[in-house]
């Protein structure tokens, strides 16, 4: 089996921070490049960092990501208080700017996207966040990657020792047992989010589209 070198982006927000930690400690991923804004702050012999602060532009980086045969696509804002044509040039022209770089470098690359549960792939509800993920969802699945993963967790048990857990998630941790139990389709952990992101480019999945039940189940393969 050939090992995953991956490029994770959004490694300083709390998902992208657990993708990468499981990256890090996961045998079948023999090499990472980060590529953020700002230092994450990790140090690993696996681990390679790219600082770069337009994502509109990828230019001066395209050359160092020829060797890389996976993306787990971690960045995101939040659409609160932002209107729809910011969210829309923030997610989806960005990421499919991105996306795009990386199909003309390695289109044997397989793409992992973090939408979220609730995402509108209609693209025609009321909620704005869900119809512009839906869009971006639906525009990468037809951009020609070899696979092309649409991951859409709910809420996710951070990992513990991590430093980019939202206050919010950390003020419900000690519930988890009870939501897992009465939200099974809501809720795992990013421990889960992050092994089943390696496991569809290792063992592949039968659907493009992975909602909670998917990610849980397909994290739990050996």
């Amino acid at each position: 089996m050939e090992k995953i070198r991956a490029i994770v982006t959004g490694a300083t927000g709390m998902v992208g921070e657990g993708v990468l930690h499981e990256c890090l400690h996961h045998p079948d991923v023999e090499a990472v490049l980060v590529i953020n804004r700002k230092p994450c702050g990790v140090t690993h012999p696996k681990l390679k960092e790219i600082i770069h602060a337009n994502f509109h532009d990828l230019s001066a980086t395209e050359d160092q990501l020829q060797p890389y045969n996976a993306c787990f696509f971690c960045l995101g804002v939040s659409s609160v208080g932002m209107n729809e044509e910011t969210y829309h040039d923030l997610t989806y022209n960005l990421t499919l700017h991105v996306a795009n770089v990386l199909l003309r470098q390695n289109p044997q690359m397989v793409f992992c996207y973090v939408s979220g549960s609730g995402t509108d792939s209609t693209e025609k509800g009321k909620s704005m966040w869900a119809r512009v993920k839906g869009k971006t969802e639906n525009a990468l699945l037809q951009l020609g990657f070899k696979k092309a993963y649409m991951f859409r967790p709910g809420y996710m048990q951070p990992t513990r020792g991590l430093k980019n857990t939202l206050r919010w998630y950390g003020a419900f941790s000690w519930m988890y047992p009870v939501l897992r139990l009465l939200f099974p389709g809501y809720v795992s952990t990013l421990k889960q989010v992050g092994v089943a992101m390696i496991h569809v480019v290792t063992k592949g999945y039968e659907k493009s589209v992975l909602e909670v039940r998917d990610i849980v189940k397909l994290a739990s393969i050996i």
